[in-house]
């Protein structure tokens, strides 16, 4: 049985097909005009056959010598059979032809640009600029090469003309977003943007991509009025749907977000991500079965979701299933290592487990990770305090005041640890960098110890810096 193809070709092209088969059975030798050779050189191009469309090109440039646009065809097939010697080759002929095809070129400079020969790639894109009508592809390859060599600004530069010439290149809109974004210069492209939808105002790709940026600059609310107007240009845009949901998250809109996210259904096929995302929503509003539900259907579509794993020991965590919690949070540690956020849940359901020397050792993970983590510090240096180990407790808070030299919450725990092991002057001078970090936090010290509420010496600083 034949295989079917949806490529649109014309009766005659068909016929040329058919002609050219009919020769190889016969093997006979058929004359076909040049633009015959082209169709059916396509037709096996479309079929993924690179192989019989070489061979087409043989035939082809035997029957018409000088026609340049058969060698440039085999260096295209040369490339995706990664023969570059031949395609190389190939283009050399074409350029003995006809050296004033830009085609040439640009094949060339793709050639070089996959060798990392990023000099002599643009050379060749410049040369083809020079010889083509319609350039707004090969500023594109240009601004790609610039890319590759971490030269964001001129990449712009080209992307920005690429555009000029055709406000429809959807690419082209999607890589300055990129580059913008490396560079993190969202303010230059949310102006772009506004005034490429000036002149364009049904892009749904330039409001969408004027929706990430305002997203990345925590302007929710107007991001999301830029997903809706991407949406109502483009109702089945799935992508703007799910960057909808994110922005509706970081404004504490869980309802909404699920309600948005559960939209890219009817548009493209569910994914690990979105059930993930979703399921976050519903942890977020404490509604856990059905959090659990979406994290398990995350997992069960692709196994190495690490959040979604972590999501269920969330939500068994929620219902004081602290023992189960730990297997998920484990599932999620083996597929992402170096993760804090996993490793201090892991160590709080020990704690909780009142398996204090498995705490302290998920503790030290969660700080060598992230030592700006204050509240870690803290929980850590609780633990110690609560197995007796005060000199540690309080040279474990000593390390993250070196980490934190700014948080007022650990030189107030260092008054409550040095007032315990006797050492009340050292106390008293931690109180005062306490007070003239943050006074308003000196609650923190009776929450800890209340008996220090009673302590004149104590008493008697706080209320010097608090008059």
């Amino acid at each position: 049985m034949e295989e079917e193809f949806n490529f649109d070709f014309s009766d005659d092209a068909q016929r040329s097909v058919e002609r050219y088969e009919e020769m190889l059975r016969n093997q006979d030798q058929y004359f076909f005009d040049a633009h015959a050779f082209e169709n059916i050189i396509d037709f096996y191009i479309e079929k993924n056959d690179p192989v019989k469309a070489l061979q087409v090109t043989e035939y082809a440039s035997n029957q018409h010598p000088y026609a340049a646009v058969f060698p440039v065809k085999q260096a295209h097939l040369y490339v995706a059979t990664e023969q570059l010697e031949l395609a190389f080759q190939a283009l050399e002929k074409a350029e003995m032809l006809e050296a004033s095809e830009p085609e040439i070129y640009v094949v060339r400079g793709n050639i070089y640009a996959n060798l990392k020969r990023y000099n002599e790639a643009l050379d060749n894109y410049h040369k083809a600029l020079d010889m083509a009508d319609a350039t707004d592809e090969i500023l594109l390859q240009i601004a790609f090469v610039y890319e590759k060599m971490m030269d964001y600004e001129s990449a712009i530069v080209y992307i920005k003309r690429s555009l000029e010439q055709n406000m429809e290149n959807k690419d082209g809109l999607y890589e300055l977003a990129f580059c913008y974004d490396i560079l993190d210069k969202q303010e230059e492209s949310i102006k772009f943007y506004q005034e490429y939808i000036d002149k364009d105002p049904y892009s749904y790709a330039a409001w969408y991509n004027l929706a990430n940026s305002y997203h990345k600059l925590d302007l929710f609310e107007k991001a999301i009025d830029a997903y809706d107007y991407a949406i109502l240009i483009k109702d089945d845009f799935a992508s703007a749907y799910y960057n909808k949901g994110n922005a509706l998250v970081q404004l504490d809109k869980f309802a909404e977000a699920i309600q948005v996210y559960k939209q890219t259904f009817e548009y493209e096929k569910p994914d690990a991500d979105t059930y993930c995302a979703i399921g976050e929503c519903y942890e977020k509003l404490e509604r856990m079965d059905e959090a659990r539900s979406y994290y398990k259907k995350s997992v069960k579509m692709d196994s190495t979701m690490a959040d979604a794993w972590f999501g269920i020991g969330v939500t068994l965590n929620f219902e004081e299933r602290y023992f189960e919690s730990l297997h998920f949070y484990r599932k999620a540690i083996d597929l992402d290592e170096e993760n804090p956020d996993f490793w201090f849940a892991m160590a709080d359901a020990y704690y909780k487990l009142g398996q204090m020397d498995k705490s302290a050792v998920a503790y030290e993970k969660v700080l060598e990770y992230n030592p700006v983590d204050v509240e870690a510090w803290l929980d850590y240096s609780t633990l110690l305090y609560e197995l007796g180990k005060l000199r540690e407790a309080a040279d474990t808070i000593s390390e993250a005041i070196k980490n934190n030299p700014d948080a007022a919450e650990l030189y107030y725990r260092m008054v409550a640890y040095l007032f315990a092991l006797g050492e009340s002057d050292e106390a008293l001078i931690y109180l005062e960098t306490a007070l003239v970090t943050d006074p308003d936090k000196h609650y923190i010290l009776f929450e800890y110890l209340p008996q220090l509420q009673e302590n004149g010496l104590i008493l008697e600083v706080i209320n010097k810096f608090m008059r």
